[in-house]
Order: structure tokens, then sequence, then C-alpha cells
């Protein structure tokens, strides 16, 4: 019987719906001091299994065919088979962007919902590395990676992080490798950039927009969070401020260090970010501060310095500048390094430009496949679309990981589904 024939008769011919039901309430029951809770967890435990069983003795492949449908959508799992016959291997990591693709992305966009984590520990349980690659500082990731997924995950020598976007990368548990600061690696310029830029930009903002944000502890990039609730139209408002505050602030760094003149190199920088990005271009006509006459031609010194480096804006949440040589794909390949993934096939999921970077590298590589959330950036969206098309709802990240655990269970088959 061809594979896809026996999906169909799974999913037709037994309750999976229900047996999914059990699954995940046995998986995600919570940790309670209570003798009837713990009886209901067993007797759902028993009758998780006793349907298992059931699916078990009716497919030669019985084993695979039970925990994926007790994990995965019909949906899910006929993606699953195409992305395995598609690729022929199984996912040996996950790289994971967190911020409105882990987290929940809805109001307070603060916590990753407990079967995604447990999806999570599923996968390191199976010997499958997780690296977490985010603009986030390391502390804040090891903050919530050992509150959701425990300190032996964290401290399992498979678990590392790619922080402030490839600035720096935390790999516990190895040793002298065990923290990579990427940003000591530039040339002396740029680091000079970023350092100047992070001295002066409070220091020397309007009193409206030292009280209404503040700069993210990092290491080395530099990004300016509201004060106020991300989201609302006063975290908006001074999102903007500090955007045209860090690009002019940047572009009298790099006048300084290369000679330029500063009321010549601002109209520079700001046409210059603004062409690279609809949604910077956006904020300074807004603001009135996109240059209506085109600037002129900037000196050679000046544009390779502004080629470099990287202004981010994510709208009522955060502006940023980042070097472009430290970017998601180079602490990527730190981390795999580090990890020993020699042969990667990523399971690569975010929803921005720089998540971007990383997809179309595991594309370009044959190293990978990628997902996104419906809200992702377009260009996201695109890419996603255009590839394997594994786009999920908003906070459904879960439904992605399933999936790609159903592919690897296929993968591990060494003659197919077969049939009983």
């Amino acid at each position: 019987m061809e594979r896809h024939d026996l999906l169909y008769r799974l999913y037709d011919e037994f309750d999976t719906d229900g047996l999914r039901q059990y699954q995940e309430f046995v998986d995600v029951f919570p940790v309670v001091d209570s003798r009837v809770a713990l009886k209901s967890w067993r007797a759902a435990s028993e009758e998780l299994e006793r349907r298992k069983d059931a699916i078990r003795r009716e497919f030669a492949a019985g084993e695979t065919l039970a925990e994926v449908a007790a994990r995965v959508t019909r949906e899910g799992a006929f993606a699953a088979l195409d992305l395995e016959a598609s690729y022929g291997r199984a996912v040996n990591v996950l790289v994971l962007d967190v911020d409105g693709t882990l987290r929940t992305a809805g109001g307070t966009d603060n916590e990753i919902p407990r079967d995604t984590l447990h999806a999570l520990t599923e996968f390191h349980d199976a010997g499958v590395p997780i690296v977490i690659c985010t603009g986030q500082t390391v502390e804040n990731v090891k903050g919530f990676a050992v509150q959701g997924l425990g300190s032996a995950v964290v401290h399992s020598g498979r678990f590392s992080i790619v922080y402030e976007s490839g600035a720096g990368v935390f790999t516990p548990g190895h040793g002298a490798e065990t923290k990579a600061l990427l940003y000591e690696e530039l040339d002396p310029a740029i680091r000079g950039i970023f350092e100047d830029v992070r001295s002066r930009l409070l220091r020397e903002a309007g009193p409206e927009l030292r009280r209404g944000c503040h700069l993210q502890g990092n290491e080395f990039n530099v990004t300016v969070k509201p004060n106020d609730r991300i989201g609302t139209p006063r975290s908006r408002e001074i999102v903007e401020a500090a955007l045209v505050a860090l690009i002019d602030l940047l572009a009298d760094a790099t006048a300084a260090t290369t000679g330029v003149d500063r009321a010549a190199a601002v109209p520079i920088a700001r046409r210059f970010y603004a062409d690279r990005d609809p949604a910077i271009r956006g904020v300074l006509e807004r603001r009135g501060a996109y240059p209506v006459d085109p600037p002129t031609a900037p000196p050679d010194g000046l544009s390779a310095l502004l080629e470099r480096i990287d202004v981010a804006y994510h709208e009522a949440d955060a502006a940023e500048i980042a070097s472009l040589e430290l970017d998601k794909v180079a602490g990527v390949e730190r981390a795999l390094s580090v990890l020993g993934v020699d042969d990667p096939f990523a399971l690569v999921m975010g929803d921005s430009r720089s998540d971007l970077r990383v997809m179309e590298w595991a594309a370009e590589n044959d190293a990978g496949i990628a997902a996104a959330p419906d809200h992702a950036a377009e260009e996201v969206i695109e890419h996603v679309l255009g590839t394997d098309g594994l786009v999920f709802d908003r906070g459904r990240s879960v439904e992605i990981l399933r999936t790609v655990y159903a592919m690897n269970r296929f993968a591990g088959l060494e003659s197919g589904l077969g049939d009983g």
C-alpha cells in the first residue's frame, strides 16, 4: 500500500482527534499535589496507551504511526510525509527565533505556550540540539530557557544561544568555547562607532526621549526600547523618535571616523537606510526627517561603513543598530561548530529580516527548511511560501514542531511505513 494511502487509512479509521487530546493532556498536565488529579492523569495515560496499541497492532510501522497520530494533525502528517520524500533526511538541529515566533505574540507577547515547550523538550531528549537565535540579550534568554525548559536542558551541552542577532554565542557545557564574543573580532573602527553611539544616545537625546525609553542591556548592539508597554501609540511615538536619533548619531560617528562633514553625513545616512527598508522610510517621512532632495553621493569611506552597519525598526517595540558582519548566520555557524553539528539540516523558524538571512543560508547550502508565523515580514512569508509553505497561525509554532517530529519519525524508518 502506498505511504499516502496508509496515512489516509490511519486518519480515516482511527479517532486521531481524540488520541491527540489524550496525548496533550498527558504531556502538559500541570504539576499538582492532588490524588484526584493524579488519578485522572493515570486514567488518561492508560486510555492513551490503549488507543495507541490499537494502531500498533494494525500496521507494520505501527509504533511510528501511533506516535505520529497522537501528536500531528492529518494535514501536518501529510506535510511531514512530503517533506521526508523531498529531502530524504531528518532535521538534526532546531534554529529558533523567540519574539513573534515561539512566544504567543498576543497581548503581552511574553509567554511561550506549554505545548511548545514540551515539544522542544521532546526534540532535545531525542538528541536534537536547540539553537535559540534572537536579538535579545543572553541573560534574558537564559532566564526564560531555564524556567521553561529546565536547567538540565540548558546545561546539557546540546543547547546554544545566538544572542543580540549574532553578536555573541553562549553554549553552556563546552569549556573554553562556552561563550564566543564575536563582536570582539570586528575591526576597531566598527567597534568604536558602536561605543560612540551607545555612550551619547540618551545623554544627548531630548528630555521626552530620555523619559520615554531605555537602552537594552546589550553587550554590543545598541537597542532602544520604550518604557511604555510594547504596541501602544506612546511606544510607537518613542520608538520612531529613537530611530531618527539612532540614524543621526550613527551618521555623526561614521562622519567622524571618515572625516566627512556631519551636516552632509546625516541626510546621506537617512536616505541610505530609508532606501533599504520601506518601514524606516515611512518613519522618516512621518517625522519630516526624510531628505526630499537626493543627497550628494556619499564619499567612498562613509558609504563603506554604512554598508557594514544595519539599522532595524520594529514598530512600537524597538529601534536598533547592529553589525552586518555579526548577523544571525555568523552566530548560527559558530553555534553549530561548537555543538559539533557538522552536516546540519535545520528547522529554521523566524519572523524578521534577520531570520530570513538564516533561512536563505539554509536554502543555499541545502542545510534545512524554513517556517514562519503568518504575521511575519512580507519577504519572510514570500521565502517560506516559495520553499515548503510552512506558514503557521499566530502563536502556534507547536504545529510546525509536531510536523517536523513526524518528518523525523518517517525518516527513521528503514523500509517505509509498510502495512499490517
